[in-house]
């Protein structure tokens, strides 16, 4: 899943491609590099980040979405009914919420009437107040019991289960140490029994663990991808599509004869 951030303050390439021609050419570039679906989204989901109307996002993000439809599958990144009912009608096929559908439940209902594929997301409180001091007894167990209750709600909705994609979320409302335990015990989200999404891609964990700066984490980005994919991870959201697509299809290759790997029962990923 290649990111194409159509927006002036994304934390990693914030205001690169704000313009509908520059994120086109980019999202074109991700999907010859292997990304088979193309994220676009019109709003920052950085910590801090202020909402965007939902007319400014649409502005945004449509003509991106028309541009790319035939080009790979196209996701748009929305948390609102609105935005994502005018990037459907411009071509989008996957939603994927950050809140999981809390912020509007009719999405739920919208996804289940018009086929689509969807991405659920936990995410600790929201992006301007998620960062400040999280805090969890076991962050495995209560992630993967939001994650739980947010697949039956989508279900309840009309959302066949088939449909449903799953990421816990990091760097959403998490420390370091929430995101390396979350990594390391991430097999533990496949009995869920939906591909589960990882967004690792540049994150701030990454830049603490190993000094760089948000444009030089591909390195770091390509580790927790490889550790993810022998988890179980399926779908990898990022930014740095062709290191990650190499770094997937060797480690894929070499799993596959690795017995104990969960790759042993699925090979298949989505970059």
């Amino acid at each position: 899943m290649g990111v194409v951030n159509v927006t002036p303050d994304s934390f990693s390439d914030g205001g690169q491609f704000d313009d509908a021609a520059q994120a086109v050419t980019h999202g074109r570039r991700l999907a010859a590099e292997g990304a088979a679906i193309l994220d676009v989204g019109g709003e920052s989901t950085r910590p801090g980040a202020d909402p965007v109307p939902a007319g400014d996002e649409i502005a945004r993000v449509v003509p991106v979405v028309e541009e790319l439809r035939d080009v790979a599958q196209v996701s748009i990144d929305t948390m609102k009914l609105s935005v994502a009912q005018a990037a459907v009608d411009a071509g989008a096929t996957y939603v994927n919420d950050v809140t999981a559908f809390r912020h509007d439940p009719d999405l739920a209902g919208f996804v289940a009437d018009r086929g689509l594929d969807c991405c659920l997301m936990h995410m600790l409180g929201e992006p301007r107040t998620m960062q400040r001091d999280p805090h969890y007894v076991d962050v495995v167990s209560e992630v993967k019991a939001f994650l739980t209750e947010r697949m039956e709600a989508a279900i309840a909705a009309g959302v066949p289960e088939s449909k449903i994609q799953l990421d816990p979320g990091i760097g959403f409302g998490k420390t370091m140490e929430h995101n390396l335990t979350l990594l390391a015990r991430l097999g533990e989200f496949t009995d869920l029994g939906r591909p589960i999404v990882i967004g690792t891609s540049r994150k701030t964990f990454i830049g603490r663990l190993t000094g760089r700066d948000v444009t030089e984490r591909v390195h770091g980005t390509v580790a927790t991808c490889v550790i993810a994919l022998e988890r179980g991870a399926r779908v990898f959201r990022v930014h740095d599509v062709a290191a990650v697509a190499d770094a997937l299809k060797v480690a894929s290759a070499t799993f596959a004869a690795w017995p104990t790997s969960p790759t042993k029962t699925s090979t298949k990923t989505t970059i």
